[in-house]
């Protein structure tokens, strides 16, 4: 058995017991689903996972990639084409292809369940895998000549990226300068260097599929004038998929990083040792709204990633702290003949524990309460339910997505340092556990897909400001709905009605100096200091609530719990502890956002 430890315990019970998934299971869509035959699907993953995925972990960190500058090609570790080829065999890529292509229906929340137990045990399998989830962007966008792009990219199973950033734009995607000159044939030629491009060459598939954003002659600037353009490292029969030229596309240079060493971050050169040709998407000029599906879908992979290594950590961590034995019990402690104990016995241990488990438990159920609602709004799309109540899904699912990518990264990130190594003291430090790789594998989701400032601003300006707080008004009834019900946990629900509303205290107030700025424009910087303080404090809540409620479950089920008694107990644990240790530093967060006076954006910046 590898490094993984999947905890299919926790991710059933917020499934069927947190989220009630089996409600929605055997209707409609998912008609062919039950909840024998999920958890018979989440089974096998798990299988797999803590074996022949988690078998190359290690080992394709420490080999890496292997770049030839002269031919741009990337080759990967043996033992890493062995894990993916065994993913790829067990046809898991299935869940994320179109139906009408060979792909399985299949709830969201019971997909993203599967992702963790991959992205936990070795994220870089997943991310290679995305050439069905890209297929499935080319055929709902897609011309009926693309779709068969599509076809190709699953039955193929060929590799795909997702290209954006530039070396000067950054963040900043409608600065970019990648050109796009349409032939006399329909096609496209595209200039220009991207950077940072994951998945960039392998050696895993024949072909790969870059979904490039470029401006074609003559739109105008920003991200309204861009277009997406698929460019295939190999030229193809659309009907046969047979591989002809090489195209245009060419890996110039591969990017060392401090993690996700067997992943491939390539520079990317478009256009300049041969004509890179590309074929516009759906022949419309939409780019960035497209792209955007595609960058919905990465920010979920992304928190899931980082709350999926949160959960390993902590599993890793417990693990050690029941068998380590180091001092004596504090109550002891004068006494130097006192025996010594291992070191779950200590009080700190203990309270780095459960912040780790509450945390880890708590954000998976974010992530899994967010696919909920996409389960909710595929099926409502399907059975054609009303516009409102599919526009409210839909909002809801937006709202949350920079939650589940900026506040699960960013405390997955700081957490997995500051308290699941720090529980191995210096052995963490070192390679002889995985903590280490964790650690550096983590960082990269604080800053991919958007880091946490630009999350931050997203969730306030578009999220919570454009929709006039249509979904934060949601969310937030049905938090102060659960605090006012009464019964276990009393006190509890009383501490999460406050948090709320100092949460709602902060929006209120930024949005009152937003439009304030519409007068005087520097008082926009007193948001701007506050978006990502905000994004944090309102993921906090969300756990809070979201840990009461599998509490209060946890708590019914206790008389009749047997062997999952200490199971119950744990969750009641984890809320409380939640609950007492984090909610109070809401309070205080309320306090900055209200006095905050944007003093620091008038220092010199000589002063820095």
């Amino acid at each position: 058995m590898g490094h993984y430890i999947a905890n299919l315990r926790d991710i059933e019970f917020c499934l069927f017991d947190l989220l009630e998934r089996e409600e929605i299971l055997g209707k409609s869509i998912y008609k062919d689903l039950d909840r024998q035959t999920s958890m018979g699907m989440l089974e096998e993953v798990k299988r797999m996972a803590e074996n022949d995925l988690a078998a190359s972990f290690v080992d394709g960190d420490q080999q890496g990639v292997k770049f030839d500058p002269a031919t741009g090609d990337a080759k990967l570790p043996e033992s890493f084409k062995k894990s993916y080829k065994t993913f790829m065999d067990n046809e898991w890529w299935r869940i994320d292809a179109p139906v009408e292509l060979g792909g399985t229906s299949i709830p969201p929340s019971i997909r993203w369940a599967i992702a963790e137990m991959v992205l936990g045990s070795n994220p870089s399998i997943h991310i290679y895998a995305s050439g069905t989830a890209f297929a499935h962007v080319a055929y709902v966008y897609g011309t009926e000549e693309q779709k068969k792009v599509a076809k190709l990219m699953v039955d193929k199973q060929w590799g795909a990226t997702m290209m954006l950033t530039e070396p000067d734009a950054g963040s900043d995607v409608g600065a970019g300068r990648s050109k796009a000159v349409k032939q006399a044939d329909g096609t496209w030629h595209i200039t220009g260097t991207k950077r940072f491009i994951t998945s960039g060459d392998s050696d895993l598939t024949e072909n790969i599929v870059h979904f490039v954003l470029a401006r074609p002659e003559g739109a105008v600037a920003g991200t309204k004038g861009l277009d997406l353009y698929m460019i295939p490292k190999f030229m193809f029969d659309f009907d046969t998929g047979k591989l002809g030229k090489r195209n245009g596309v060419y890996v110039t240079k591969l990017e060392h990083k401090m993690g996700l060493n067997v992943s491939t971050t390539c520079e990317m050169n478009l256009g300049e040792k041969e004509p890179a040709v590309g074929y516009l998407l759906g022949e419309v000029h939409d780019g960035i709204a497209q792209m955007f599906k595609v960058i919905e879908y990465a920010r979920m992979m992304v928190g899931t990633k980082a709350i999926a290594t949160l959960s390993a950590g902590y599993q890793q961590a417990l693990a050690y702290a029941k068998t380590r034995v180091q001092g004596p019990d504090l109550t002891v402690a004068k006494d130097k003949n006192s025996p010594r104990v291992e070191i779950i016995k200590h009080p700190d241990v203990r309270r780095s524990l459960m912040t780790q488990k509450s945390y880890s438990e708590g954000m998976r159920a974010l992530v899994l309460y967010t696919a909920s609602i996409q389960d909710e709004f595929a099926l409502a799309q399907a059975d054609g339910s009303d516009k409102e109540r599919i526009e409210d899904l839909l909002l809801i699912n937006d709202l949350l997505l920079p939650i589940v990518k900026g506040y699960g990264s960013e405390k997955s990130w700081t957490l997995l340092g500051t308290e699941s190594l720090q529980t191995f003291g210096g052995s963490g430090f070192t390679t002889d556990w995985p903590l280490e790789q964790y650690v550096r594998d983590a960082k990269i989701d604080t800053l991919y897909e958007g880091t946490t400032a630009i999350q931050g601003l997203d969730f306030f300006f578009r999220k919570i400001v454009r929709d006039r707080g249509r979904s934060i008004t949601l969310i937030s009834k049905d938090i102060a709905k659960f605090a006012a019900s009464g019964g276990h946990l009393a006190e509890e629900k009383k501490a999460l009605l406050r948090a709320l509303e100092d949460v709602q205290a902060m929006i209120g107030h930024m949005v009152g100096v937003a439009m304030a700025s519409q007068e005087d424009p520097k008082e926009i910087y007193k948001v701007g200091l506050n978006t990502s303080r905000l994004l944090m404090a309102t993921g906090d809540l969300i756990i809070a609530w979201l840990l009461l409620r599998q509490a209060d479950i946890a708590q019914n089920k206790l008389a009749n719990a047997g062997r999952d008694t200490e199971f119950y107990n744990g969750k009641i644990a984890s809320a409380k502890f939640f609950v007492r240790s984090v909610l109070p530093h809401i309070s205080i967060e309320r306090a900055v956002v209200e006095s905050e006076t944007g003093e620091i954006m008038n220092i010199a910046e000589a002063a820095f």
